[in-house]
C-alpha cells in the first residue's frame, strides 16, 4: 500500500479568473495558489483555503525612489568592440553596440576612475593623457592612435532596463515601465531596501509564503543596438553584473588592486565556461559574502512576520551560490528551479534546504523561451510539457522533489483542455513518485561516479544555463544522461583531488573542449593533479575522457591509450591500428558517436571498439589495476545513456547486466527496496516491450507509449503488482 499525500502542486492565480484558478487548482490537485509578474491575486483568492505564495523582486519595482537616487542604479563593465584606426586620432563610440534602453555610461567622478582604453594590437593600456572623453558625443577620443591598431574602452554603465523586465516586454509585449534594478552596495539603498521588506510584510498578510524571484544580482544579458543581433553576451552564471563603483571601491579598500580589465579575457568578455582567474574568484567570494549578509537580514524580516521564504534559482541568483555550503546561513526554507531536463532535477534535488520545488515548463506566457508559440493559435502546449515531463521523470525517480508549480497567466489557459488534462494526469504521477520516496530512497548500484570540473560541488549538475542552450557541450550530455540512472554522483574540483578525493570514487569522468572550465584548463599544468589521477588508475580507479582534445583527456594519453594526431606531429608517430573486438552487448544497438578530431592509438594494447575511419571514437585502455576510456563525443540518447551505464559498469568491475535495469533501454526502472515498490516506465512514443530482473524475479512485461507503472511485490506470493494507492491528509 502507497500513501500518496495531495497537494505538492502550485498554481498562478489571477484576479478577474477567481472560478478559472480554483477549478484548475482542484483539477491538479493544487495546494498553493501563487502570484506571477504583471498578475494579482484578489481578496477571494487570498481568503480562499489554498496556501499563498507572493513573488517578491527585491531589485526591481523601485523606480520612484531611484529616481531620487539615480546613483544607486545597478552597473556593469562594457567593452566596445575593437576598432582600427586610420590615421593619428581615433573616436570611438562608446555605445553603438549597445542598446540604449539598457544602459547609460557612468561617467561621474567616481565611475570614470574605472575606465580604461586598450591598444588591442598590443596589449597595452593607454595613459589617461593618451586619450579624452567627448560627454555630449558619448565618444572616446584616442589622441596618438597607431595607424592600424585596434582600440577598445572598458567603461562603468548604469543599467536604465532591468533584463527580465525588457525581455518579458520585448517577447510578450508586457506593457508599463521600464523597471529599473536597484544596487544593495550603497548604505541608503540597503537602508531602505530592509524598509521595504518590512512594510511589505505589514501590506501582504495573507501570504504564507515569500518567493524571493531572487535576490539581488541577474545573471548577465546584455542586449545590443543591431536588431540581427540583440543578445550581445549573455552568461548564466557571471558575474559581470555585481559591477559598481561602490563595490569596486569596497573591495579596493580589503587590499585588492581593481582594474575593469581584470573581469576582462584579453579584450573579450570572460565567460564561466572559461577557468576563474585567481582574481576573479577573489571578487565571486567577495559578492557571496555581501549577498549573504544582506539576503539573510530579508529573511530574517520575513520570518519575524510569520512568513516563509522561498529562494527562485534562476533569474537574479548570482551571489547565492545554493549549492555552496554557506547557503544555509541564508535560512531559506525551501529553493525553486526553473526546469526544462533532468540534471536540473538534480540539481534543485542537492541544495542543501528543506522544500525543494521545481517549477515546471511552459510557463503560461503566449511565446515559450525559444520565441514559438506556446498559448497561441497554432501552440501545443500539451506536447511542451509532455516532452519536459519526460525528460524530468526518469530523474524525478532517482531523487525527491518535493513540489511542482506553474507560473504565468493563468487565463492563458481557456481553450487548451487538452493541457490542463494532461498537466493533471502529471501531477498524480508525480504525487505517485513523491510518495514512493517517501518510503525510503531509490536503489543504486555500487557504482562511485566522480565528475571533475573546475567548479566541483559548488555548480554541480550544471553548466552555465538550461539545457536547451547547451546541448553542444558533452559534458552538460553526460550529466542528462547521469541524472536518470541508478548511480551515485559527486562533482569534484581539483582542489578536492589534491585533498584526496579519488579514494571515493571508482569511475571519474572528465569532458569538455580544451581549456574550458568543464575540461579544467589550465589546472592540468599542476603535476600533482597528473600523478594523482595516474595514481587513482593505477590502483584500479577508470578515467573516462570525453571531448574535444585538450589537457582534460590527453594530459591523460598515459591512462587512455590516445592521443591528438595534430600537425604538429608526423604521421608515422601515430600508427594505425585495427579495431578490437568489442565485449558482447557493451554498445546498444542505436547508440552513436560523433567525430570531433582526429584521435588515435598510442599502441596496440589500446582497444578500439569504435572508429570513424582511422580515428578512434570509443577506445579501453588497461592501465595498471584500472583502465582509460576516451570518447570522442557524448549526445544524450536513450541508447546513448545505455553506454554510458555500461561504461561505468565495465569501470567499476561489474557485469553489465544488474538487477533493476531493463533490457529494453526506451524503459527505465527505479527500485525502492524498504517498500518493496518500483516504477517502470517508457520513454517513448511507441509501446515497448520491456524484461527486468527486479529482487531476484523476471519481470517481463508491455509499456504503453509513456506510460509509468508502478508496482509492488506481495508479501505472501512474491508477484509483482500494481501498487495499491491511498489518499491519504
Amino acid at each position: 500500500m502507497l500513501h500518496r499525500k495531495p497537494g505538492g502542486v502550485t498554481i498562478p492565480g489571477e484576479a478577474g479568473y477567481e472560478a478559472l484558478t480554483l477549478r484548475v487548482a482542484e483539477k491538479w490537485g493544487a495546494d498553493v495558489i501563487r502570484d506571477s509578474d504583471g498578475t494579482a491575486l484578489s481578496e477571494r483568492l487570498l481568503d480562499s483555503d489554498y496556501k499563498i505564495y507572493s513573488t517578491v523582486c527585491v531589485i526591481r519595482g523601485h523606480n520612484a525612489w531611484l529616481k531620487e537616487h539615480p546613483h544607486c542604479l545597478q552597473q556593469t563593465f562594457l567593452l566596445t568592440a575593437p576598432l582600427p584606426a586610420f590615421g593619428q586620432t581615433l573616436s570611438v563610440p562608446i555605445m553603438r553596440e549597445y542598446d540604449a534602453q539598457q544602459f547609460r555610461a557612468n561617467d561621474s567622478a567616481r565611475g570614470f576612475s574605472y575606465w580604461q582604453v586598450f591598444d588591442r594590437t598590443t596589449g597595452e593600456e593607454l595613459p589617461r593623457s593618451a586619450w579624452r572623453y567627448d560627454a555630449a558625443a558619448q565618444t572616446v577620443v584616442v589622441l596618438q592612435a597607431v595607424p592600424y591598431h585596434t582600440y577598445t574602452v572598458t567603461f562603468l554603465a548604469y543599467r536604465i532596463w532591468e533584463e527580465i523586465s525588457m525581455y518579458n516586454a520585448v517577447t510578450n509585449d508586457l506593457r508599463g515601465e521600464h523597471l529599473m534594478p536597484l544596487e544593495m552596495f550603497y548604505p541608503e539603498s540597503r537602508a531602505y531596501l530592509r524598509d521595504w521588506m518590512e512594510a511589505w510584510c505589514r501590506a501582504h498578510p495573507h501570504t504564507d509564503v515569500v518567493r524571493f524571484t531572487s535576490l539581488f544580482y541577474n545573471f548577465v544579458w546584455i542586449w545590443g543596438s543591431d536588431p540581427e543581433n540583440r543578445t550581445r553576451f549573455t552568461d548564466w552564471a557571471s558575474y559581470d553584473f555585481t559591477v559598481s563603483d561602490a563595490a569596486l571601491d569596497a573591495f579596493a579598500a580589503q587590499g585588492h588592486a581593481v582594474q575593469l580589465e581584470d573581469f576582462l579575457d584579453h579584450g573579450r568578455r570572460a565567460t564561466t565556461h572559461r577557468p576563474e582567474s585567481t582574481f576573479r574568484r577573489t571578487w565571486r567570494e567577495f559578492i557571496q559574502r555581501y549577498v549573504q549578509e544582506c539576503g539573510a537580514e530579508l529573511v530574517s524580516i520575513v520570518h519575524r512576520y510569520g512568513k516563509q521564504a522561498m529562494l527562485f534559482y534562476d533569474d537574479s541568483w548570482v551571489g547565492t551560490e545554493p549549492c555552496s555550503p554557506d547557503f544555509r546561513a541564508f535560512g531559506f526554507d525551501g529553493i525553486i528551479k526553473c526546469l526544462f531536463s533532468g540534471f536540473e532535477a538534480r540539481l534543485c534535488a542537492s541544495v542543501d534546504t528543506p522544500v525543494h520545488e521545481l517549477r515546471m515548463h511552459p510557463y503560461l506566457f503566449p511565446t515559450g523561451v525559444n520565441g514559438e508559440p506556446s498559448f497561441l493559435s497554432g501552440g501545443d502546449p500539451e506536447s511542451e510539457v509532455l516532452r519536459y515531463w519526460l525528460q524530468l521523470r526518469p530523474a524525478l525517480l532517482r531523487k525527491k522533489i518535493d513540489r511542482i508549480g506553474f507560473g504565468g497567466y493563468l487565463h492563458l489557459l481557456e481553450g487548451f483542455d487538452g493541457f490542463t488534462d494532461r498537466v493533471a494526469s502529471l501531477m498524480n504521477e508525480f504525487r505517485t513518485i513523491r510518495a514512493l520516496h517517501e518510503t525510503g530512497p531509490a536503489a543504486e548500484l555500487p557504482v562511485r561516479v566522480g565528475v571533475l570540473h573546475t567548479w566541483g560541488s559548488l555548480r554541480p549538475w550544471t553548466l552555465n544555463g538550461h539545457f536547451h542552450e547547451t546541448y553542444r557541450h558533452d559534458l552538460i550530455q553526460i550529466n542528462e544522461a547521469l541524472s536518470a540512472l541508478p548511480v551515485q554522483v559527486r562533482f569534484l574540483s581539483f582542489d578536492d583531488v589534491r585533498r584526496g578525493a579519488l579514494a571515493q570514487v571508482d569511475v571519474l569522468i572528465s569532458a569538455g573542449a580544451a581549456g574550458t572550465a568543464w575540461s579544467g584548463g589550465a589546472a592540468w599544468d599542476d603535476p600533482e593533479i597528473a600523478a594523482r589521477v595516474t595514481q587513482f588508475a593505477a590502483e584500479g580507479g577508470a578515467l573516462i575522457g570525453v571531448g574535444e582534445p585538450g589537457a582534460q583527456t590527453f594530459r591523460m594519453a598515459h591512462v587512455l591509450g590516445v592521443d591528438e594526431d595534430t600537425a604538429a606531429c608526423a604521421s608515422c608517430a601515430h600508427p594505425r591500428f585495427a579495431p578490437s573486438r568489442t565485449p558482447a552487448g557493451l554498445v546498444p544497438q542505436g547508440a552513436e558517436i560523433e567525430k570531433k578530431t582526429s584521435v588515435c592509438a598510442l599502441d596496440s594494447t589500446t582497444q578500439i571498439w569504435m572508429q570513424d575511419g582511422q580515428d578512434v571514437l570509443l577506445s579501453y585502455h588497461p592501465f595498471g589495476r584500472g583502465c582509460g576510456i576516451y570518447l570522442s563525443s557524448f549526445r544524450k540518447t536513450d541508447e546513448n545513456t545505455r553506454l554510458l551505464l555500461h561504461l561505468l559498469l565495465l569501470g567499476a568491475k561489474l557485469p553489465l547486466a544488474q538487477d533493476s535495469v531493463p533490457d529494453n533501454v526506451h524503459t527505465v526502472c527505479a527500485l525502492f527496496p524498504d517498500s518493496g515498490c518500483a516504477a517502470l516506465v517508457n520513454t517513448t512514443a511507441l509501446p515497448q516491450k520491456t524484461r527486468v530482473r527486479l529482487c531476484g524475479d523476471t519481470i517481463e512485461t508491455d509499456l504503453a507509449p509513456y506510460e509509468g507503472r508502478y508496482l509492488e511485490r506481495q508479501r505472501e506470493t512474491g508477484r509483482w503488482i500494481p501498487v495499491r494507492v491511498e489518499e491519504s491528509k
